[in-house]
């Protein structure tokens, strides 16, 4: 695909059209089919900071614009503009789920680059658990395929407030039940 010399690439073009998603509206990457561009040299660790080669990015703004265009797609993470589309690694999940609020008959949760999701059928929780250790692995969607690990002190939280159905911890958010564990097991 030719491009005109002004035409911005790289890292300047993920910004440019994250910036233009008006207040903090998400720019529609669903429907933006550009040409693979190659692997840009992003990590989000398992931490949730997001480094550029080997260095983590120091503005909460920068990322939270890049978070924006961040798309799941089958062969990978990427981050997408309309006319480019740059694989980045992820280590585990791309966000962090870092504080819950219940308002009303619905549970909020706080991701670390600043999305409000509420837990309900589209945005399930889920908890996975380690086969050999035991331990539970939160999260919950935050929109199409990307998804928020449950900080421990937020799941924490939702343990204390769950309750028990059928021998499981259970929280219910928007209509929607979802399963913690077992009742019982306690979190370590």
């Amino acid at each position: 695909m030719a491009r005109s010399a002004d035409s911005k690439t790289g890292l300047a073009a993920v910004a440019e059209a994250a910036a233009q998603s008006p207040a903090r509206g998400l720019p529609p990457v669903h429907l933006w089919n550009p040409d693979h561009c190659g692997d840009i040299d992003i990590l989000i660790r398992r931490d949730g900071v997001w480094m550029h080669e080997g260095s983590p990015i120091g503005r909460p703004e920068l990322v939270r614009l890049f978070s924006t265009v961040l798309r799941k797609d089958p062969d990978g993470y990427c981050l997408v503009t309309p006319v480019e589309k740059l694989s980045i690694r992820v280590e585990d999940l791309p966000f962090r789920a870092v504080a819950v609020e219940r308002r009303g008959e619905t549970l909020v949760f706080t991701t670390d680059v600043g999305d409000l999701v509420e837990a309900g059928p589209d945005f399930p929780v889920e908890v996975e658990t380690d086969a050999a250790t035991g331990e539970p692995a939160p999260r919950i969607r935050v929109r199409a395929d990307l998804w928020a690990r449950i900080a421990r002190s937020v799941f924490y939280e939702l343990v204390e407030s769950a309750a028990v159905e059928d021998s499981r911890l259970t929280i219910r958010s928007n209509g929607a039940v979802f399963a913690l564990g077992p009742a019982g097991a306690g979190v370590e």
